[in-house]
C-alpha cells in the first residue's frame, strides 16, 4: 500500500547531543537548502557532529552541519558547511531567544529527517552536562545492561 509508506525516510541522528547535554524542549524546524543539498541528504550524507544553532536577528540558523557535495550537481553545488536558516514560527523563535538568554542554556541539532517530503530538523533546548554527570549516564547504563544480561540468564 501507498500510505504504509515510512514516516521519516533519511534520518541523521546527532548520538553526541545526549551524551554532552541535558536535552529540554524539542522544537521540529524545516530548513532552506538548494536542490543539490537536498539530493545529497536523500542519500543519507551529512553530518551533525559539529553543528550547532544560533539565534541573530530574530531567526534561527544552524551553523556546522556538513552537507557533503551532490556528485553530480557540478556547479550547482555550494559550501558543503554554510549556515543555514530554520523555519519556526515567530513564537517558537521568541520563546528560544528568551530561554538561550539564560545562562548555560544552547541550541543542539539532534536529528535530521524528511516529513512529506520536507527536510526537518529536531532542535532542543540545552543544557552542557559536567563530567560526573555523564559519569553517571555511563553507570547506569552499564547497570542497566548488566541487570538485562543477567535477567536473560535466568530466563535459559
Amino acid at each position: 500500500m501507498a500510505g504504509d509508506k515510512k514516516h521519516h525516510e533519511v534520518t541523521i541522528i546527532n548520538r553526541k547531543a545526549r551524551h554532552d547535554y541535558h536535552i529540554g524542549e524539542t522544537f521540529v524546524a524545516g530548513i532552506v537548502l538548494v536542490g543539490t543539498e537536498v539530493k545529497s541528504l536523500r542519500q543519507g550524507k551529512a553530518s551533525l557532529q559539529e553543528a550547532f544553532c544560533k539565534a541573530e536577528g530574530g531567526e534561527i540558523f544552524i551553523h556546522g552541519m556538513h552537507i557533503p557535495p551532490y556528485e553530480q550537481g557540478n556547479r550547482f553545488n555550494v559550501d558543503p558547511v554554510r549556515p543555514r536558516k530554520l523555519l519556526l514560527h515567530r513564537s517558537e523563535i521568541r520563546k528560544i531567544e528568551r530561554q538561550l538568554q539564560q545562562k548555560g542554556y544552547t541550541l543542539v541539532p539532534l536529528k535530521l529527517f524528511f516529513e512529506r517530503g520536507y527536510a526537518k530538523l529536531e532542535i532542543a533546548l540545552a543544557r552542557g552536562k559536567k563530567l560526573y554527570d555523564k559519569r553517571e549516564a555511563i553507570a547506569a547504563r552499564d547497570a542497566e545492561m548488566e541487570r538485562r544480561r543477567a535477567e536473560a540468564g535466568r530466563d535459559l
